[in-house]
C-alpha cells in the first residue's frame, strides 16, 4: 500500500488498481466536529480534482474532490450512522470511499507523507 496527498487535503492509500480515499488528519481538524457526510454510489465515475463527496460539519460544509480518476467500488456505510469516525480517524476507520484507478499515472502528481506534511506547514 502507498498513501499519497493532494493540496486540497484528501489522501489516497493505494493497493493495486484500488484506492481508499478520506480527508486528512489537518482537513477535520479545520472542519470541527463532522454531523453529516454524503458520499457517492458505487459504479460512480469520478474524475480526479472533481467532486466526490460533501463533508458537514458544525463550521461549514465542504466538498471533497477526487483524488484521481476512476469508478466507486465501495462507500463507507459506516459514516452515514456515525459521521464522527472523521473525526476520531481521519486517516483509517474514517475513509470516505474505494475507487478503482482509471490512470495510475496520475498519482505522479500527488504528493507523499513527507511532502504533504512541508505543504501543511507552510500554510501556518
Amino acid at each position: 500500500m502507498t498513501l499519497y496527498f493532494t493540496k486540497d487535503h484528501e489522501w489516497i492509500d493505494v493497493a493495486g488498481d484500488t484506492g481508499t480515499v478520506g480527508i486528512t488528519v489537518y482537513a477535520q481538524e479545520q472542519l470541527g466536529d463532522v454531523v453529516f457526510v454524503e458520499l457517492p454510489e458505487a459504479g460512480r465515475g469520478v474524475k480526479q480534482g472533481g467532486e466526490m463527496a460533501v463533508v458537514e460539519s458544525v463550521k461549514a460544509a465542504s466538498e471533497v474532490y477526487a483524488p484521481v480518476s476512476g469508478s466507486v467500488v465501495e462507500s463507507n456505510d459506516a459514516l452515514a450512522a456515525d459521521p464522527s469516525l472523521v473525526n476520531q480517524d481521519a486517516e483509517g476507520a474514517g475513509w470516505f470511499t474505494k475507487i478503482k484507478l482509471s490512470d495510475s499515472g496520475e498519482l505522479g502528481g500527488l504528493m507523499d507523507r513527507a511532502g504533504y506534511d512541508a505543504f501543511v506547514k507552510s500554510l501556518g
